[in-house]
């Protein structure tokens, strides 16, 4: 029997009930209001439906939307969607960190499943490397909150994002859009497409450099002819798609994209100084120090095949099937100094096959998804951890943990998904997926009295020793089957306002430990229960406001624990199921249209996330104890809220869009054990203007990001213990691996401003 926690907090009813009060007001002073509200199609269901009418919390931001709050990378959305964290990783700018509902993946080393599904046209991206996308092309980003497990399949437990790309209109057109802005940002994004044959094939493209001077500096590396820029940009992204539609009935798109990200690796900002240098900590968040070279490198590439076929009008079929690789060899300098303490030089290598077939059915009071859906993965990594100071001091020339190995993992499932209308009022949602999973692990670990890389040539004049180099400790495999159920119920109290109320099941997959060191069994899949109660409604066709309450229980919690070895050299880590948390919270959004020109937006969320038990067993005795009071849900803070207005003003000379918004992101912990990294409440305030001519061919926009300049953590490694004894003129905290105080913080982007200007042809 499915225990479920069902308790909601007296805040969280009490913070629903005043909105749902709010908003019911509101909207009877509105009367007169002269604007109307824009109809939103999403995609959630798998099918193209109104906003309104989807029972999930889901956000859609449109590209208009987009381009006229100047955001132009995908982590940026996350401004809109309550209770959600998409931010870059720690030490690149493309790897994702993504967190909704106090549920995602805060590591992210390959093997590890996300907890949070990508998708690009409904192709799922397995990996976070590469995620951090920049927008090219694009139709629409969704956010559907909470477990996906029907539809979406297993590592949805927090949710899902959709990329959704154009589809061609048919008219040949050029698109050209220039921007220029703040630490020397120079973009050039070339849209287009051409008819082959009319009404028939058509061609499209899209091209993207992207280019920005760091934010700040390497401030020494012991390596000559390295670049010095920090948090800078340098990323080359392509696409070309070709449509064709031979019948009314038939649509068929091949795609290609590809994309290559040479900015340099990311340094971390000392937030102690050290102990084994002369440097001090730098006056800027943005500056570093590193002994490792610079460079860093991510390319993707990948391929699908979309095929639909509308059987009749209320039956269709449709196939996507994928292929995507990707490949990145990256510096992190974990100490950040300019001596080896503690360097990690690492490779991933990714790819991964699916294939999906979908029908689609619509009766006269009921409609259903269904499908088969199939995944072949691919994904393998090196690292070293090199400590050569602390070889050094053992007297030999150096000393090398390295790890390394690959994951193999393959994914069979089937599923289906119905609503059924009892009447004009009552409506019904039932869904199931059933998953099998199978993975194969091979673990490569061990200690190398010496200096080494992954490769010849990593550093000038480097070359690797032939052969293997470590042992192999773990090679193993493991199968899992997951049933995951939905069900809900809808009310159409009137054709403007639904309530509805759901349960859904996600899972996420099962895994080896990619750092073993042993050969430990895989972890057990983690599961998320969740029950949602919603309203979706538009007052007066001015308002819309849309509220979900919410509580999951989060169950079989993968963690990795770091052991004790016999010296400080060890690197010991054990992944293992440590435990179970909770989430109760609110989320509300509202839009408000209050005269032709004047639009008024707000999203709020409200979450109280604990671990309510964490399960380890002492190294020496076996004995289990619970240290839940040791652990927080990172990367969730119990409160986001976004306050946006827009006004847009017709002229002569063209049409005026004037907007800005205010986010607000409450603390948060970076880390779930012993977090000793924790980012205070701030906020950003976002500015805008957008110009189109009055033929439509020209636009213009000038947008200014975190004006007030706020300085925030979005990633961080802490490698020290803390020492409440020590005495105040002291450190507080004693060394950790490598014999340094390893307390490293990255920082989200300061102030920057923008000038875009487009043509269209």
């Amino acid at each position: 029997m499915i225990k479920l926690n069902q308790k909601i907090t007296p805040v969280t009813l009490a913070v629903s009930l005043a909105l749902l009060s709010a908003s019911s007001i509101a909207a009877e002073q509105t009367t007169q209001a002269k604007g109307e509200l824009e109809r939103i199609e999403v995609t959630a269901r798998k099918t193209v439906e109104n906003l309104q009418e989807v029972p999930v919390a889901v956000t859609s931001i449109g590209a208009q939307e987009l381009a006229e709050n100047g955001i132009s990378v995908m982590t940026e959305v996350q401004q809109f969607s309550p209770n959600t964290t998409l931010q870059a990783s720690r030490g690149t700018n493309s790897t994702i960190t993504a967190f909704i509902r106090g549920v995602g993946q805060q590591d992210p080393l390959w093997g590890y499943e996300p907890g949070v599904g990508i998708y690009i046209d409904d192709v799922y991206l397995a990996r976070p490397q590469g995620a951090v996308l920049d927008l090219l092309d694009v139709q629409q980003i969704e956010v559907l909150r909470g477990p996906q497990g029907t539809l979406y399949g297993k590592n949805t437990i927090g949710g899902a994002i959709k990329y959704v790309t154009k589809e061609m209109s048919g008219d040949a057109t050029l698109n050209v859009q220039g921007t220029v802005g703040s630490y020397n940002q120079k973009d050039l994004k070339i849209t287009g497409q051409l008819p082959l044959v009319d009404e028939k094939l058509y061609v499209g493209f899209g091209f993207a450099t992207l280019n920005r001077d760091g934010f700040g500096s390497f401030l020494t590396s012991d390596l000559d002819n390295q670049d010095r820029e920090n948090y800078n940009k340098d990323v080359t992204a392509a696409r070309v798609t070709l449509e064709y539609t031979p019948t009314d009935d038939l649509f068929f798109r091949l795609a290609w994209d590809k994309t290559e990200d040479k900015s340099n690796a990311k340094g971390g900002y000392r937030l102690l100084p050290s102990l084994l240098t002369n440097a001090p900590v730098p006056d800027s968040v943005y500056d570093s120090y590193t002994s490792m070279p610079t460079w860093n490198k991510v390319e993707l590439e990948g391929y699908s095949l979309t095929a639909r076929w509308d059987i009749s009008n209320n039956t269709s079929l449709k196939y996507v099937g994928a292929s995507r690789e990707s490949y990145s060899p990256t510096n992190i300098d974990f100490d950040n100094t300019s001596i080896r303490i503690f360097d990690v030089p690492a490779i991933y290598d990714d790819e991964q096959t699916t294939h999906e077939l979908q029908l689609n059915h619509q009766g006269d009071n009921y409609k259903m998804v269904s499908g088969l859906y199939y995944y072949d993965g691919q994904s393998c990594g090196q690292f070293e951890a090199i400590l050569e100071e602390l070889g050094k001091s053992l007297g030999a020339p150096g000393l090398t943990r390295e790890v390394s190995g690959c994951s193999n993992s393959t994914s069979k499932a089937a599923y289906i998904q119905g609503s059924y209308d009892f009447d004009d009022k009552w409506s019904m949602t039932l869904g199931a997926r059933y998953t099998q999973d199978s993975k194969e692990a091979k673990v490569n670990n061990g200690l190398i009295f010496d200096t080494v890389y992954p490769e010849s040539g990593w550093v000038p004049g480097y070359v690797r020793p032939e052969g293997d180099l470590v042992p192999t400790v773990l090679d193993d495999s493991e199968d899992w089957s997951r049933f995951t159920p939905r069900a809900g119920i809808e009310y159409q109290y009137s054709s403007d306002i639904m309530f509805f109320a759901s349960y859904a099941q996600g899972f996420k997959s099962g895994t080896f430990n990619p750092r073993a060191t042993t050969a430990e069994p895989a972890a057990r899949p983690e599961v998320v229960d969740s029950i949602e109660l919603g309203m979706k409604s538009e007052w007066n066709n001015n308002l819309r406001a849309n509220v979900t309450v919410f509580t999951l229980d989060h169950k079989d919690r993968q963690y990795i624990s770091v052991l004790p070895g016999d010296s400080a050299a060890d690197l010991n880590q054990r992944l293992g199921n440590i435990g179970e948390s909770t989430s109760d919270g609110v989320e509300v959004e509202l839009s408000y249209v209050a005269t032709e020109s004047l639009s008024l937006d707000a999203s709020i969320g409200y979450i109280d996330s604990s671990f309510d038990n964490v399960i380890d067993y002492d190294p020496t005795t076996g004995e289990a104890f619970d240290k839940s009071d040791r652990f927080s849900v990172s990367n969730t803070p119990d409160l986001t809220f976004n306050l946006g207005a827009t006004y847009r003003m017709y002229t002569d000379m063209g049409d005026f869009v004037m907007n800005g918004n205010y986010y607000h992101r409450g603390d948060y912990s970076l880390f779930e054990e012993d977090s000793l990294l924790t980012q205070d409440a701030y906020g950003i305030l976002n500015v805008g203007i957008t110009w189109y001519s009055t033929d439509g061919q020209w636009s213009a926009g000038l947008y200014g990001k975190n004006l007030t300049d706020e300085q925030y953590m979005i990633g961080g490694y802490q490698f020290v213990t803390p020492d409440p004894t020590a005495p105040a003129d002291v450190s507080k905290y004693t060394p950790g691996l490598g014999g340094d105080n390893t307390l490293i913080g990255y920082y989200g982007d300061p102030r920057t401003v923008s000038l875009t200007i487009g043509y269209s042809f």
